[in-house]
Formats: C-alpha cells, structure tokens, sequence
C-alpha cells in the first residue's frame, strides 16, 4: 500500500492542513520536520510544534499531530501537518514529501481507505460526500446521522432477522430426508417476514423527504391568474425573481429558486395561473403547473376574496397551505403575513433530529426496492406453502441487496 499525501484545506485561509496516510507517513514526515523530539519516536495522538527543513532551510513552523494504525480516519498510520495557508508553502511541502516517496492523493481516496480499512461501510462514506455538499442545516443533519452509523446500524437490524428467518429454513434443508421435521411455527415466519417488509419499506418511502431535504423541499405555488402568485414568489426570495403584471396570463412557464428558512432547503415554484383559455401556449403553460403540483410535497394554493381555488388533485402525503391574498390578514405585496406563512413551511416539513433516519441516495433507493420484492415473493412462497429451499433462495437475495448499501456481504458461514 503506498503513502499518499495531500492539501486538506481550501487555499487561501491564515492556515494550512497537509494530510499524510499509509506505512510510511510517519517515516517520510519526519524525514523533512526537525523538532524536539523525531516523529517516529513522537506519542500517537499529540501535538508536536517544529519546522519543515528543506537542505537546512526552514521552510515553515508547523504543528504535526501524529496518529497510529488503526485508530486514524483511515485505519492507517497518518499525520497532519498544521502550517501557515500560503500556496507556496503548501505546494513546497506536497513536493518535499512527493520527494521522500509520497503520492498524490486521488479524489476520495482518503474514504476510500477508510472504507478499505473497515472503519467506515460504504453508505457511511457516501455520507462524508453529502456533508460536503449539504447546503442547509436539515441536509447536514441527515448526512451526519448517516456518517455517525444511524442508517447502517438498522440495516444490520434488519439484516440480523433475515438472519434468524434464514437460519431456521436453511436448518429445515439440512434435514429434508425428515419431512416431519419443523424448526419454527410458518406462521411466526411468516409474521416476522412482514415486519421486515414494513421496516423495508419504511425505509424506502422515507427517500422523497429524505431527497427533498437534501436537494430542497419542493414548493408549489398554485392559484387563479393575477391573484398574486409571482409576488409571493419575489417576497419568499427577496427578489425580483418573477416578472409581475395585472395582466392576466403574464407567467406562462414554471419559475422556480431555493431559499433556506429556519435551516431547511425549500424550492418554491411559481406557475401559470389555472383557468380555461384557449391560448395553445398558455395551455401548454398551464399544464405544466398541474405537474408541478404533482412533484409538490408542499402546495401553497392561493387566491384573493371573491375567487374560488382552483380544482386540482392532492396526495395524501401532500401538505396544502391555504392563502387568500389581499386581505386583512395576508398581503403578498406588502409583506403582511410572511411570518405566519414561513411558520407553517416548516410546520409542513416532517422534524428531523439526530435519530432520524432518511434515505437519500438513489443507490440505496433502489437496493432497499429490490430488497422489499424479496421478502414479499418469501412471505408469499410461504403462504403458498412452498419448498424452503425457494424460499431461502429469495431471504439470501434480500439479505445480498440490503448489503449493497453497506459494501459488504453474508456468507454461507455467517448463516451456518
């Protein structure tokens, strides 16, 4: 295994990080710092204050903290030298190590050996790349429960009772010249086969929330013509997102932006007003507020005294926030009522905590929908009074896609 190196901060900052990992980080590291005491013969997990020498120059004062094999983020031998942000003293330290038998880090690769090294599954190293990207509190959150184990350790929770179901059949295999014989009651089997089903697929339905917190919850803005939807949207923005006009049709395509509000991602989407009209673009216009609607988790239906709402279809897992613009209590032009509508945004928008576990990433989607075919093609052999060795063949299936998600697999001796 080689021994990579690489900048671990942004440039331009007062400070500097530079990451070390592999057999010889320690070794090579200290081929180029001079300090009290030398690196190899440093305490694992210390500070250790010096300068990085180049052919008797000093280069920089650093801080270099030392960690040993296998207590590092990557399992490896690591050390991280703290020096002073300049892109010339980076650069000279990536080179100087470089020199010593270093190599560039390639993108990932730091969680890449983390996960190699078995101190991270893989969902949880997905998860280091959504905190990157998380741009609200709420997406951070659900990447953070992700990273610290929340989604793992139910997975493994599900994995060890399809364990237990698979076990017993695969016992009952061994001793099917005994036809008599029965390890457990079908029916409890058969019960704890459909608890796995309803935790399966509690799991995969949370991906709509769980996609629409870290991509934005979608926001739709439905109403008549010219009852003041665009103004919403410009006042929700701050700005003049949306071209308003009295008259009537001026929206003719979906207008969409993202604002944060009380650290949750929301993606509000401005549409054509609905109404009959036999203007083809407007039409098409039209249409595609209906579709909106359809995408929508949250549907601000608007309108003003003396207009009805518009007719449009809801889901049941959609949450409708009734506006009637232009009245004593709410005015999208001036701004009245903005704080009791953010307020019940984010009442609309399920809590999200630290225990909370969200399914975001459409890899995991799709495994968890292929593990929940499993297990219901199982409980059906089952009712069906099926040969156990079908039945185990679909529990092993189960059991192989809901370990995709973790990058790791049950063996036929972990079953035994």
């Amino acid at each position: 295994m080689s021994t990579i190196c690489a900048i671990a901060t942004a440039q331009g900052g007062a400070i500097g990080l530079i990451r070390v990992s592999g057999p010889k980080a320690i070794s090579i590291t200290d081929g180029i710092f001079k300090g009290k005491t030398s690196l190899e013969n440093a305490k694992p997990y210390t500070l250790n204050y010096g300068h990085i020498i180049d052919s008797e120059n000093i280069i920089d004062e650093v801080l270099v903290s030392v960690f040993h094999a296998p207590n590092s983020y990557t399992g490896e031998d690591s050390i991280e030298i703290s020096c002073h942000g300049s892109t010339y003293i980076l650069q000279h330290i990536i080179q100087m190590l470089i020199d010593k038998g270093c190599r560039m880090a390639n993108p990932g690769e730091y969680t890449q050996r983390a996960f190699m090294n078995g101190k991270m599954d893989l969902s949880q190293a997905e998860a280091v790349a959504d905190i990157i990207a998380s741009n609200s509190a709420s997406a951070h959150r659900v990447a953070m429960t992700q990273l610290k184990g929340g989604f793992s350790h139910k997975l493994r929770e599900l994995r060890d009772k399809l364990l237990e179901l698979s076990s017993y059949l695969e016992l009952e295999l061994d001793f099917s010249d005994h036809e008599e014989l029965e390890f457990v009651d079908r029916i409890k089997l058969i019960e704890l086969g459909h608890l796995i089903e309803f935790e399966i697929l509690h799991l995969s339905n949370s991906f709509s929330t769980g996609n629409a917190i870290k991509q934005g919850i979608p926001v739709a803005i439905i109403g008549a013509p010219n009852v003041g939807k665009s103004t919403l949207l410009n006042l929700l923005l701050q700005e003049d997102k949306a071209i308003v006009s009295n008259i009537q049709g001026t929206t003719r395509d979906v207008i969409e932006d993202t604002i944060t509000i009380n650290g949750i991602l929301f993606r509000f989407i401005d549409t054509a007003g609905i109404r009959k009209t036999e203007d083809e673009i407007e039409k098409i216009g039209i249409s595609r507020s209906l579709n909106a609607a359809e995408r929508a988790q949250i549907i601000l239906l608007m309108t003003e005294p003396g207009v009805p709402y518009p007719e449009i279809n809801v889901r049941d897992d959609q949450k409708v926030i009734n506006i009637i613009n232009k009245s004593d209590s709410f005015q999208a032009l001036g701004g009245l009522g903005l704080d009791w509508l953010q307020s019940e945004l984010i009442k609309a928008v399920p809590a999200i905590n630290e225990d909370s576990v969200l399914v975001t990433n459409i890899r995991h989607k799709q495994s968890l929908d292929l593990a929940l075919q499993d297990i219901r093609r199982a409980i059906e052999s089952l009712h069906q009074q099926l040969s156990g060795d079908i039945i185990a063949e679909d529990l092993r299936q189960c059991i192989h896609n809901l370990s995709t998600i973790l990058g790791d697999n049950i063996t036929s001796n972990t079953i035994l």
